[in-house]
C-alpha cells in the first residue's frame, strides 16, 4: 500500500498545516495574478508543493518524516499517479495516512492543481 491506514500518536506536539500549494506560502490577499505564475504540469506543481510543505514543517520543527496524516486535493484525479511519484520520492518510504480528493477548483487560484493539508507530530 502507498499509505498507512492508521497511525497512533502517543506523544509529541501536533502540528496542523493547511493550504500548501505550489504557490508561495506567503502571498498577497487579495491575490495578485503575478504571484500565481505556476507550471502547468502536476509533477512540477507537486515538487513546488512538497518544497513548500518541507519549509512549513521545518518552521514548526518538523520534517516530512514527522507527517502522520495528509489530505491531498487535486483538480484532476487522473493526475494522481504523477503526484504519487513525487510524493514517494520526497517521503522516501515514510507512509503517513493519506486521503486524496478530487475537487472542481481550489480556492487559492485557478492555476493551482494541488493543495495539501497535513498533520505532523513534533518532538516535545
Amino acid at each position: 500500500m502507498p499509505y498507512a491506514p492508521g497511525i497512533v500518536v502517543r506523544r509529541g506536539r501536533l502540528v496542523f498545516l493547511s493550504g500548501i500549494t505550489a504557490a508561495a506560502v506567503y502571498h498577497s490577499h487579495p491575490h495578485r495574478e503575478e504571484e500565481f505564475d505556476l507550471p502547468a504540469s502536476m509533477r512540477e506543481q507537486a515538487v513546488l508543493a512538497m518544497e513548500n510543505l518541507k519549509k512549513t514543517l521545518a518552521a514548526a520543527g518538523c520534517t516530512l518524516g514527522d507527517l502522520v496524516s495528509a489530505t491531498r486535493f487535486l483538480t484532476d484525479v487522473r493526475e494522481q499517479d504523477d503526484l504519487n511519484r513525487v510524493w514517494a520520492d520526497y517521503l522516501d518510504g515514510h507512509l503517513p495516512t493519506t486521503t486524496t480528493v478530487e475537487v472542481s477548483r481550489l480556492a487559492t487560484h485557478a492555476r493551482c492543481k494541488l493543495e495539501i493539508t497535513a498533520i505532523a507530530v513534533a518532538e516535545e
